[in-house]
Parts: structure tokens; sequence; C-alpha cells
């Protein structure tokens, strides 16, 4: 892609599409420009006019169809997560179909894909699947490709994880990790928050009402009110550095943010140290203290849609690990 545009006001433009004069053209990374449209035209004719130019171009093998779908309207209108997350699925797709012509891969190709990556993963070779179904989705609809060779490939069954994070487990990974990590665990499961979305937590985002957060994945946004204990964490947030950059919440000695893989790491060392300390298995992840956070919350489903700020109550399900209390038979039985 091209580098960072100098006006922002231009970042809805495609990748390597620029304003010159009276037209918009697009740039190629070997030099030279092609004009798009007149300077005139609506956003939408810009677009439109940028896929047809990457569709004469020419389709080649799937590694440029993958990188056409990078530099679409459809990938540019998914969240910020989703698209990190197709990225990531696109690589080992690429090591295996890269160089092949896109109306040659055929269902039998995708099967043999999925039964050998899912030995290793059968939850990566779903999602990679689907990653890949998506990319020949969009193609089809363009007529980039005769057929959608992943339709009608079943993928594997997920059992869907029930793992409850108990409230002594947490303490005791809490008491073993280092400060930024305590501060990561308690947005997480206070705010009910994923990880990126803690992570990327900026102080301007501490409000007297307060912490709002805009959930990278659905895109909900909302304040979450303040509560003794989360006062208390931001307290402790405040003093994990004496060189902040007094721009994220969560950050390392140094006052710089975590990158996701030095975070899943200090995350490791933290349930290791309270594994040692403890002798308990500790087999959770740290998206299992969303589920908690969930799970933990007392009310109807909806008053926990309401608070996690998942779109459906079917999505709320998928977090709920809590176990239903019921009465003993003998306290329930019939009179005879």
């Amino acid at each position: 892609m091209a580098g960072k545009r100098q006006n922002a006001k231009d970042n809805w433009l495609p990748p390597r599409v620029y304003l010159k004069g009276p037209s918009y053209v697009f740039r190629p990374k070997n030099g030279g420009s092609i004009r798009l449209c007149s300077a005139k035209e609506a956003r939408s004719v810009v677009w439109a006019e940028y896929e047809k130019m990457q569709a004469e171009i020419g389709k080649g093998n799937i590694s440029r169809l993958v990188s056409q779908f990078f530099e679409s309207a459809d990938f540019a209108d998914l969240s910020k997560a989703t698209q990190g997350d197709y990225r990531k699925y696109s690589k080992p797709i690429l090591k295996v179909f890269g160089l092949m012509d896109p109306d040659k891969v055929e269902p039998q190709h995708v099967r043999a894909y999925m039964d050998k990556r899912g030995k290793a993963s059968r939850v990566q070779a779903n999602r990679e699947k689907a990653f890949f179904s998506r990319v020949f989705r969009w193609a089809y609809e363009r007529g980039k490709v005769k057929k959608n060779p992943c339709q009608g490939v079943r993928q594997f069954k997920e059992k869907a994880r029930d793992r409850y994070v108990t409230d002594l487990e947490y303490q005791a990974v809490y008491d073993a990790a280092r400060p930024a990590v305590r501060v990561a665990m308690e947005l997480s499961y206070l705010c009910a928050a994923r990880k990126g979305d803690v992570l990327k937590l900026r102080w301007s985002s501490v409000l007297e009402e307060g912490i709002f957060i805009q959930q990278g994945k659905t895109g909900a946004k909302q304040i979450k009110a303040w509560s003794p204990r989360l006062r208390a964490i931001i307290t402790q947030a405040k003093n994990l550095s004496k060189n902040a950059l007094g721009t994220y919440v969560v950050i390392k000695p140094d006052g710089m943010p975590y990158t996701d893989n030095g975070f899943n790491a200090a995350w490791r060392t933290a349930v290791l140290n309270a594994r040692e300390k403890t002798g308990w298995p500790l087999d959770f992840t740290f998206h299992d203290l969303k589920a908690k956070a969930i799970s933990d919350i007392a009310g109807s489903s909806k008053d926990k849609q309401a608070i996690s700020g998942h779109k459906t109550e079917g999505q709320v399900a998928v977090y709920d690990r809590s176990i239903k209390v019921v009465p003993a038979v003998d306290s329930v039985k019939k009179q005879s």
C-alpha cells in the first residue's frame, strides 16, 4: 500500500489513489499514473472506477486476488480487528494456494487443505477457510472468478468453550502478575472488554462519567460507569511508569504501549508463576476474563447484553458460562 496520507481528509481514497488537478489518478508501484475519473465525482464512483481498473489489470493468481481484496472497499469497511484477523488467516492460505490460478482451485483442494490443517488446529482451519471463501465471494460478485470453490466444503464442528474462571483462580494469577497485567486484567473484567480494546485504551477515553470503550470487533460504543474498584485500578494505572507518554493506559515500565505479542508473553509469565505457587492447572486464557465478567453479571440475558455490548442475546450466550442453581428434587416434590 501507499504511505501515510499527508492530508487526513484523503484517508477515504482507495490505496495508491490521489487527487491530481481535475482528476483522481492511480499510481502503480512500478511508476506512472492511471486516470480513474473526474475530481467532481462522488466517492462511490471513485471506488467503483478503482475496482474496475483493478479487474482490468488482470486477476493473476490467488496471491494477487487476495491483495486486491485487501485493497477493496469491502475490506476497508471491516473493523480493524477483523482486518487484522483476515491478514493473519491469509498467510497459511497463501503458502499453499498463492501461485494457483483462482479458477483452477476446486472444492477437493479446499477439503484437502482443511483436513491437513485440521490436524494441528480445527478452529484455525475453519477460520482460514471462512476467510478464503470471503475472498472468492467478493471476487465472484465482481466477475474476477467463475465460482467459489469453498462452497459446499464442510467446516469442522467446534465445541463451545465453557471454561469459567473462579474468583480464586483470578486472584492467583492477579497476585503473580506484573502491575501492567494486573491493570489489564481488572479493566477486562470490570468493563467486559477484549484484550485488544484494553491495550488500545487511551487516557483521553477516561472521562468524568466513566471509561469510554468502542469495541474493535462489534463497533459498540459504551461508557463504563465508575465503581470503586474501577477507580482504584485506574489510580494504579497512573503509576505504571515514571516515563509515561500520556497516551495509553496500559504501558510498560519505559512508558511504551504493549504489542499484542509482548502482552501475551507477560500474561503467560503470570500464569506460569501462579501455577508454580498454587499447583493449580490455571488453564484459562486472557479472553476467558471477558466470559467471566459476563457470567458474573446478575440478571437476565438482556441485562448481560446491555452491559457487554453484544448485538444479540445469542452472542451473550457464548460468553455466559454461569451455572444455574436449581432446587433439589425433595424441595419441589409433588404432594401425594
